[in-house]
């Protein structure tokens, strides 16, 4: 199976990427902004990405569109516990 293209659209940013399912890119792209959040050490910076994490998602390949409500807590709970900027998504 090869890698097929997605653009995902995050609150009117778009950004294409690859991979071979619309939810898995759409996690390995939010995993790439988690990251950053937790290796950036200015504590401004850290606030100003946290105002600006997205909220929606929409992922389109080529033959279909599929929305996505992501759900971001600074702190993990219960499975997650002690993790920072966690996110979980549901689809729309």
């Amino acid at each position: 199976m090869a890698k097929r293209k997605f653009i995902i659209d995050l609150d009117g940013e778009k950004v294409e990427v690859e991979g071979y399912d619309p939810k898995k890119a759409l996690i390995r792209y939010l995993m790439k902004k988690r990251r950053s959040m937790l290796m950036t050490k200015d504590k401004e910076k850290v606030e100003k990405m946290w105002e600006n994490v997205p909220s929606n998602a929409s992922v389109s390949g080529a033959r279909s569109e599929k929305r996505y409500k992501i759900n971001w807590k600074r702190q993990g709970e219960g499975e997650l516990a002690g993790a920072r900027f966690v996110f979980e998504l549901q689809e729309i």
